[in-house]
């Protein structure tokens, strides 16, 4: 179920012009395993790394490009479920949605070294190169110690001035924080300075998109490759993963 400040947000876009919203052009489609909740996603020196949910299904995994390839998986334990990852150093963290527990995984082996603990929901990280910055569900996004993952201060999100929830995977991207909108095609490109939402990217162009089928297989996922500047976005259980160009406001409101 969206969350009241998200509903009031979408109720409101159409009388009001301030943020703007942009689509996609698909540049290429890559396979992607259909039987994958994923939940978190990052790029990193050319290999591709994916974390899954669901009890009993929650992994973090190597995953070839090109073909979708699991190349290496490193389950979780049963009883969690799993959530979003990032890179840091030469480890990957990971977290879990209800069960406040985080882990670090070594990068080249998926080899779980440590574990930690945090208050409140777990549901994705992504890094600007100084701290993590993780997401929980609601309208605030927490800026955290990459080391001790202590909480430093909070991002509160906004649209229109109004609290931006649901805020759900999540990709640093040339200065700015992309964040998927639970249970919707919409990803938001945040001011990590201000928490303000610059522009919506509307993700209709995708045919995983327009419905018909797995409710739950719901737009998740963004990957950025710096070296070449390619974005990649996925879904939950989706058969494809994207790489996308941005395609500039045809209209200021949907």
């Amino acid at each position: 179920m969206l969350g009241a400040a998200l509903i009031a947000a979408l109720l409101a876009w159409p009388a009001a012009a301030a943020v703007p919203v942009g689509g996609v052009q698909v540049v290429r489609a890559y396979p992607h395993d259909p039987g994958a909740f994923t939940e978190g996603l990052f790029y990193l020196k050319g290999e591709l790394f994916e974390s899954t949910g669901m009890p009993g299904q929650s992994n973090v995994r190597r995953v070839r490009l090109a073909d979708g390839a699991v190349l290496q998986l490193a389950p979780i334990a049963p009883n969690l479920f799993g959530e979003g990852i990032v890179n840091w150093g030469d480890e990957i963290v990971s977290l879990t949605w209800q069960n406040h527990i985080g882990f670090r995984w070594d990068r080249k082996t998926l080899t779980q070294k440590k574990t930690f603990s945090y208050p409140g929901e777990g549901w994705a990280l992504t890094q600007d190169g100084k701290h993590l910055i993780m997401s929980d569900g609601t309208a605030s996004l927490r800026v955290l110690d990459p080391l001790t993952f202590k909480e430093l201060k909070r991002i509160p999100v906004t649209a229109d001035g109004r609290p931006v929830d649901q805020l759900n995977e999540l990709e640093w991207v040339k200065g700015e924080i992309l964040a998927n909108i639970w249970q919707t095609k919409r990803i938001a490109r945040i001011d990590p300075a201000t928490g303000h939402v610059k522009g919506w990217i509307d993700l209709f162009a995708l045919p995983e998109t327009q419905g018909g089928g797995n409710p739950d297989a719901v737009a998740n996922g963004i990957a950025y490759d710096r070296e070449h500047d390619r974005l990649f976005v996925t879904g939950k259980y989706w058969p494809h993963l994207y790489e996308v160009k941005l395609t500039p406001p045809a209209r200021t409101a949907p």
